[in-house]
């Protein structure tokens, strides 16, 4: 069976998100796919929105930074390095709770041995056009009511999944079988149920 190619959409400042990569990381260990990491951004998902404080909104702006870092290294060092990027950044705010700032973005690229410093590229408003271009691809493949992760594996696509905490091993595998399986249907839109738990990191 060849390789499954997967995508999967984020923006660093989401933890259900990185919640998600984590699982997908797991299950690169016992399943024979490929990902391919692809920035969109909570700020121009929800700009504009009324439903959406000011303070989150705020907020979601700053990620921009790391995410311009990101498409910026892209294409200087490649494809590979989006996600040892996303990688860095997951863990610094996510599992090191540290606000996302210019200093933060800093901290995470001074472990990299870049040939030049992309922490130019943090104030650039000019990459968010490639931003917004994979934002929209991803979106494309789903519908405006979701947000991230979006998830594509060959042509299904999908938002999600929300998981707390990611499984590891075969579990990791089990799991991606059945969402694949359940939104490779057309007419399959939704499952939910109420978040019982925040996200657990461990």
């Amino acid at each position: 069976m060849a390789t499954q190619k997967v995508e999967m959409w984020f923006d660093t400042l989401c933890p259900w998100a990185w919640m998600t990569s984590r699982w997908l990381v797991e299950v690169e260990k016992v399943r024979d796919i490929s990902i391919t990491w692809n920035p969109m951004s909570l700020y121009y998902l929800n700009k504009g929105r009324p439903s959406i404080t000011t303070e989150y909104l705020d907020y979601a702006k700053k990620a921009l930074g790391p995410l311009r870092v990101i498409v910026a290294a892209e294409a200087l060092y490649g494809e590979k390095i989006k996600g040892d990027l996303y990688t860095a950044f997951g863990n610094e705010i996510h599992l090191n709770k540290t606000k996302i700032s210019d200093e933060m973005t800093s901290k995470v690229l001074s472990n990299f041995s870049f040939s030049e410093d992309p922490m130019k590229y943090a104030q650039d408003e000019s990459l968010d056009a490639k931003i917004i271009e994979s934002h929209d691809r991803g979106i494309s493949k789903v519908g405006e009511d979701v947000g991230t992760p979006i998830i594509s594996v060959g042509e299904v696509a999908f938002f999600g999944p929300v998981i707390s905490p990611a499984p590891k091993g075969e579990e990791a595998g089990k799991l991606f079988d059945g969402v694949v399986g359940v939104a490779s249907y057309p007419g399959f839109f939704e499952i939910k149920r109420t978040r019982t738990v925040k996200p657990i990191f461990d």
